[in-house]
């Protein structure tokens, strides 16, 4: 049976199909049930594309039933899928529950700002790993086999190895894209003397208990620079502006000595609380201060693997939790409201 008489049965059929009051009786049809007949016996080379067209002369008349089924049950017009919400909304196919509009996740909207502004402060923006190797996350990082701070980091492993027979990781800090970006970007130092500054958002894990203050998954931002004659004082002078555009307010800072195996000096970045004005509430536990981030000075062990010259370039790292900033922002009491898909949460920051 060639393709010109299946569209001549088609639409005998078609035409038949309209008139019937059941129209589910048009399965029952002789020409219809004649065309899976043929099917059996035409010839091999054939069959594929004969069933193809059978397959949608059955799809098209099923289509046809489930209308009138709709109808039937009392709705007025089937429901249309690829149609907004309000044109199904007197369908009677669908109960809606809410016609509202969704938003952007609070982290995804304040990344955005947090970005915006380091990238008008020059910076460029990079987006973190989410699997990553032993190498990036540790050791280029100087983490030796065995160091203990790598306890301070401990994450999710994956069965798959890298080519060092080391499994691969969930990052637990965004600081595993520090040698990427240092080893991409060292002849433009090096040759044009450009200088290298990044901020580097990403999903990062780490093998919490969840409390109101931990979650396994959260978000942070990376910020690199490196150049010649950097100092501290730069460091503390970025971050400050950063700060007070953030929260929109004059701020003041405060560091106080802590341990990062990537940076030294390292720091806790501390600020004035944006709540009390440092007279003392429960956001800053009575003391005007709001621990905020880890920074400091790159180590020059951590150049050295990057293939940057530590005795001609040095720089400064800071990580920060988005969702810190968001909770301390915004007031926001449990860190697990973030992932709890609770849309009156949500709904507050349309």
């Amino acid at each position: 049976m060639n393709s010109e008489k299946i569209k001549a049965i088609k639409e005998l059929l078609l035409k038949k199909v309209e008139k019937l009051q059941n129209k589910s009786d048009i399965l029952k049809d002789v020409e219809y049930k004649s065309l899976f007949d043929e099917l059996k016996t035409i010839p091999n080379d054939q069959k594929a594309s004969f069933g193809k067209e059978l397959n949608l002369l059955k799809n098209e008349l099923k289509d046809i039933i489930s209308k009138e089924s709709y109808q039937k049950s009392g709705n007025s017009k089937p429901l249309d899928v690829s149609a907004p919400f309000d044109e199904n909304q007197n369908s009677g196919s669908i109960k809606l529950l809410d016609q509202r509009l969704g938003s952007i996740h609070p982290a995804s909207t304040e990344i955005k700002i947090i970005t915006d502004i380091f990238s008008s402060m020059g910076f460029k923006v990079i987006e973190s790993l989410e699997i990553d190797d032993d190498f990036h996350m540790f050791e280029s990082l100087n983490f030796p086999e065995g160091h203990p701070a790598r306890d301070d980091f401990d994450t999710f492993i994956t069965v798959q190895k890298d080519k060092t027979n080391k499994p691969y990781v969930a990052p637990a800090h965004t600081s595993t894209m520090q040698t990427r970006v240092l080893s991409e970007n060292k002849d433009e130092l090096i040759k044009n003397n450009q200088d290298i500054a990044y901020v580097i958002p990403g999903r990062v894990f780490r093998n919490e208990d969840i409390d109101a203050r931990h979650e396994h998954t959260f978000y942070q931002v990376e910020g690199i620079y490196v150049s010649q004659n950097v100092t501290v004082a730069n460091l503390l002078s970025v971050l400050k502006d950063f700060m007070s555009s953030y929260f929109n307010k004059e701020i003041k800072i405060k560091t106080q000595p802590v341990y990062f195996p990537f940076t030294e000096p390292s720091f806790e970045f501390a600020v004035s609380c944006i709540y009390c004005n440092q007279d003392g509430c429960p956001i800053c536990s009575y003391t005007g201060w709001i621990e905020m981030l880890g920074c400091g000075m790159i180590h020059p062990n951590v150049l050295k693997i990057a293939g940057i010259d530590p005795s001609k370039y040095n720089g400064f790292a800071f990580g920060l939790g988005v969702l810190r900033f968001v909770m301390i922002k915004y007031g926001i009491e449990d860190i697990r409201h973030f992932h709890s898909a609770k849309l009156e949460f949500l709904r507050q920051f349309k």
